[in-house]
């Protein structure tokens, strides 16, 4: 160098070189190339006093460093005599991009506790293999629940969740419990739950030693639909607004901190609905961790156990059960909306039990139903084919067609009382009643009372909405002698003596 600072031609190129090549093996994310670096030292050179050299001494000293550094392997105490910490400096902040692994805007609303943010080099991205979970659920067709959830647990450690409800989906947290992995639980809660159903959850804790993470509604929205439409307002436009702040919201919220969970969905719990649930699947409907389509997998281990059979493990483990059970009731939710069931009921018919049978869900499995569309005939394509055949035949039992429906409905043309059952032959609650509803033709028949079905599904289902108060299969009226309007037997009990009692009280 000269006594000027200004690098020479045969010394500069080389050091440069020379340390170029001794670095870039060992950080290649600090230097892209050697003309960035080269670019920023010369320009750093010209005007920094940091490097000036003001002796044939030093100069001597870099020359036996530029040998060293071609026979030695670099550390970081040598780039101090090499190049100025300004240069080095400039070098990191022009190469290196930090950038936030999981970042916090990403867990806000999460049932993950936010953990500390870390930071790394912006490096390339390797490619991930993607799973095919449609294979995955094959494989694990026949395997036991037990196997299902050990397997869920492994593959998600900390990133996944079980979704407990408060009734037999206890199972789950056994079968989790019995693998001896870690594993976590959440629930929700609605504000409306059974007081069996708090001190239930209580028990599972001590039971289980956990905490169960609860996710609740957003207090804004409760407040606005409560103040606009009233506590009670699902009884009058349908469950599902209330169901989407209450549930859906607040699970769609915990889910975004998951990269997968876990249910309790049966294929026997609902009839025409949930009939093709695999044992794991992508999830359809709502977003995991990652965010986006496909960044969340839903496990269902008990998606092919039969409710009996789950019955049978709890009382085999002697696992705490909710109280409610004992009640009657098999498929719990919010206390205003769930109902027990009695012998030869569906589970599901004591949910929702004034809607139509198809509906009763609340859209935190939206993904499984399977929905109903119409054929040209106006049939449900879902249930309407030759394999169905009707049902409540029965000599005592006159079939209506819809002029016959229109004539019970006019004063003038009803000349003897009448109780008609609107019937789909498809539903399974229908034909839960059969026997019930023969058995109390048997007993009315030569009492001057008739009892009709008219069949209200496909093209009479409008008809039957509008103007025989159906709201669900199977509605039962009856046709007083003296009155303008049919009475609808709102009770859930279809047992002979009931009705035989609702039959004696009217007529």
């Amino acid at each position: 160098m000269n006594l000027k600072g200004r690098p020479s031609p045969s010394i500069t190129p080389f050091l440069l070189s020379s340390f170029y090549k001794s670095l870039s093996p060992i950080h290649p994310q600090i230097i892209h190339s050697k003309t960035d670096f080269e670019s920023s030292a010369m320009a750093l050179a010209v005007t920094s006093s940091s490097i000036a050299i003001s002796s044939s001494s030093s100069s001597s000293l870099r020359a036996e460093q530029v040998v060293q550094l071609n026979t030695t392997t670099f550390q970081p105490s040598d780039r101090a005599h090499l190049v100025s910490p300004t240069i080095l400096s400039l070098s990191v902040k022009r190469s290196v991009v930090v950038k936030a692994l999981n970042p916090e805007s990403r867990r806000n609303d999460a049932i993950v506790t936010s953990a500390a943010t870390t930071f790394a080099p912006d490096v390339m991205e390797k490619s991930v293999e993607v799973e095919d979970f449609e294979k995955l659920a094959k494989d694990l067709e026949n395997s036991s629940p037990l196997e299902i959830m050990d397997k869920a647990l492994e593959k998600y450690g900390n990133d996944i969740a079980i979704a407990f409800s408060g009734a037999e989906d206890v199972a789950l947290i056994e079968y989790a419990h019995l693998t001896g992995r870690p594993y976590r639980v959440f629930s929700l809660d609605t504000g409306r739950l059974n007081p069996e159903t708090y001190k239930f959850f209580d028990a599972v804790e001590k039971h289980y030693n956990i905490r169960i993470e609860y996710m609740f509604p957003d207090s804004v929205e409760v407040q606005a639909l409560v103040r606009t439409k009233g506590l009670f307002s699902f009884y009058e436009d349908g469950h599902q607004e209330c169901c989407r702040v209450r549930k859906v919201r607040p699970l769609r919220r915990a889910l975004k901190g998951l990269r997968a969970w876990i249910t309790g969905q049966r294929k026997d719990q609902s009839p025409g609905t949930r009939s093709q649930v695999p044992v794991v699947q992508v999830d359809p409907v709502f977003e995991g961790l990652d965010g986006g389509s496909g960044s969340l997998v839903k496990w269902n281990p008990v998606a092919n156990v039969a409710g009996n059979d789950i019955w049978n493990f709890l009382r085999t483990m002697d696992v705490p059960v909710n109280s409610l059970h004992a009640q009657g009731y098999v498929s719990i939710g919010c206390e205003p909306c769930t109902r027990a069931v009695l012998p030869g009921q569906h589970e599901r018919e004591g949910r929702w039990w004034w809607e139509d049978a198809k509906a009763k869900e609340c859209g935190l499995h939206k993904g499984n139903i399977k929905e109903e569309s119409v054929n040209a005939n106006g049939n449900d394509t879902l249930h309407a084919n030759a394999s169905v055949s009707d049902i409540f035949n029965s000599n005592d039992i006159l079939t209506l067609t819809r002029p016959g429906m229109e004539n019970l409905l006019k004063m003038e043309g009803r000349k003897d009382p009448w109780i008609v059952v609107l019937y789909a032959p498809w539903c399974q609650f229908c034909q839960a009643m059969e026997a019930s509803c023969v058995e109390l033709a048997e007993k009315l028949g030569g009492s001057g009372m008739k009892v009709g079905k008219f069949r209200a599904d496909g093209d009479e289902k409008a008809f039957a909405q509008q103007e025989l108060q159906l709201g669900s299969f199977p509605t039962i009226l009856f046709f007083p002698k003296h009155s303008s309007r049919p009475i609808k037997y709102s009770s859930e009990k279809r047992d002979v003596d009931s009705l035989m009692a609702f039959v004696n009280a009217l007529r």
